[in-house]
């Protein structure tokens, strides 16, 4: 499905929907086996994640400089997987035991020097808030106004991320949201703190080792390249998941939960291969009415939201030609028109 049909089912759906709906209503019509935790196959994952990953490593140490770019692409893959695993633990669908899940989260976020307790949070608040103008904190993009009183210097930095530059948006909400404890309350701030702690160990530790060993360039190859590759896919999953020339972004005067959920959000089909090592994460609109589905139930939850809702569902395919429509135009929101681009703001403004 391209962006133009999305377009105009944009258009029907938010005329169709009726507004007494409630997610409660759509959570009625999922099948309960989709709620249910599988043991077997969680740690079956985890055992599948680490050997691609190893295998990944091991092909980077062994291969011909000529190969370097597929081993990093694989690699980085591989790792993205371990950020999903982590994903289901941030939001309790992959054990029972808060512990387990917190341990898990922790293990699989160490080699990203993700902190998972302040992702956990913000994450979860993006759930609760998706698509609110000004309070989700997922890829919400500018008003024309906020982007004006922005400093020239943040508003290059922006172009660049909602633009060709999108891969490097995930790096920026990672660095900028996710070490400031302060920025928490209560036991929050400590969860964060002690997540912080984690990574900043692991990174003083393995950094310092993997250069001993391997020299600058080790670490380049073995860490710094298949990290860039694994938020090149947190970058594009986040961007295609919420973003459409005319998705609805509303104040919260105006927000209604069974909308946003439900149609704010995209389903996109990518290579077998990513969605393999990736674990369905591209499988997104049943997450976003219920996060406690695991990842291996998400297709059935997809199918199921198909057969009852499947007029206000928005899918498409993964291809460079959706990316540049993306960026080409998914720039600034305001009430009128949703997404606008940069060349029509400026447009607007010499107006």
């Amino acid at each position: 499905m391209t962006l133009s049909t999305l377009l105009q089912r944009q258009e029907q759906t938010s005329r169709s929907i009726d507004a007494s709906l409630r997610l409660r209503d759509i959570l009625k019509t999922l099948p309960r086996s989709v709620f249910a935790k599988d043991p077997r196959r969680a740690w079956l994952t985890v055992a599948i994640n680490v050997s691609a990953v190893a295998l990944g490593y091991w092909s980077l140490a062994i291969s011909p400089w000529f190969l370097l770019p597929l081993c990093w692409i694989f690699t980085g893959t591989a790792l993205t997987g371990f950020f999903v695993i982590g994903h289901d633990c941030g939001h309790r669908s992959f054990a029972n035991r808060k512990w387990i899940n917190d341990l898990v989260g922790h293990i699989m976020f160490l080699p990203l020097i993700y902190p998972f307790h302040s992702w956990r949070l913000l994450h979860n608040h993006h759930h609760k808030h998706t698509n609110k103008l000004g309070v989700d904190n997922a890829w919400d993009p500018f008003t024309n106004e906020y982007y004006q009183d922005l400093s020239p210097t943040v508003q290059w930095l922006y172009r660049r991320m909602r633009g060709r530059f999108w891969w490097l948006g995930s790096i920026a909400h990672w660095g900028v949201l996710h070490f400031n404890w302060q920025r928490f309350q209560g036991k929050a701030r400590s969860s964060v703190r002690l997540s912080v702690i984690v990574v900043l160990v692991g990174a003083a530790v393995g950094f310092p080792t993997l250069i001993a060993t391997t020299g600058i360039w080790g670490f380049v190859k073995f860490w710094l390249l298949p990290w860039l590759v694994y938020h090149f896919w947190m970058s594009t999953f986040t961007i295609v998941h919420h973003t459409v020339p005319q998705i609805p972004f509303k104040p919260e005067a105006e927000w209604h939960e069974a909308k946003a959920q439900l149609s704010g959000t995209v389903h996109c089909d990518y290579p077998r291969w990513v969605e393999f090592l990736c674990h369905d994460i591209n499988v997104h609109i049943p997450h976003h009415i219920s996060t406690a589905i695991p990842w291996y139930n998400l297709r059935q939850a997809h199918q199921s939201l198909k057969d009852n809702w499947g007029e206000y569902l928005y899918e498409t395919k993964f291809s460079w030609a959706l990316m540049q429509e993306i960026t080409d135009k998914c720039h600034l929101y305001d009430a009128e028109n949703c997404y606008s681009s940069f060349e029509d703001y400026q447009g607007k403004s010499h107006t």
